[in-house]
């Protein structure tokens, strides 16, 4: 429990940078303009990063490529669930017209949007993810080359 407790904290860490950009968006109403998620992908990814660095720290000579992609892919993991949780809190009870007033931008009709946008929402964070997180391990990974 020791191991995955670094990247839960940077994930929760992320989740909160992430509402709180939201929340910022929408305090100005950019937050129906979906050009503007593409910082989530930075917000992630600074959290992915700093969770690999910090657990190779931690880890020392004990770190792994396997254990470094858990590090990131837990943080990232973390990060998303959380922001989907509260995305669908904030569409559904906060601002109910959110949804109808991003669905009039991009879409025709409203049939079962929700669902369709929360599952968005979470599918691009574990991809986010996913992506991210191999990216930095070429960072991070100790090379076998020997001289």
């Amino acid at each position: 429990m020791k191991k995955i407790a670094l990247p839960i904290r940077f994930g929760i860490a992320a989740s909160g940078s992430l509402i709180a950009y939201f929340l910022i968006l929408s305090l100005v109403d950019l937050h129906t303009n979906v050009f503007y998620s593409l910082f989530n992908g930075i917000i992630t990814g600074f959290a992915i990063y700093e969770a690999i660095k910090y657990f190779k720290i931690q880890e020392k000579d004990k770190f792994t490529y396997g254990t470094g992609f858990k590090a990131g892919i837990v943080t990232g993991f973390v990060a998303t669930l959380i922001f989907t949780v509260f995305f669908a809190i904030y569409a559904t009870e906060i601002d109910p017209e959110f949804l109808e007033h991003l669905s009039s931008q991009w879409f025709s009709r409203f049939d079962s949007f929700e669902a369709i946008v929360f599952f968005t929402v979470a599918i691009m964070g574990f991809a986010t993810s996913i992506v991210l997180t191999l990216s930095f391990m070429q960072l991070f990974k100790s090379t076998n080359n020997t001289k």
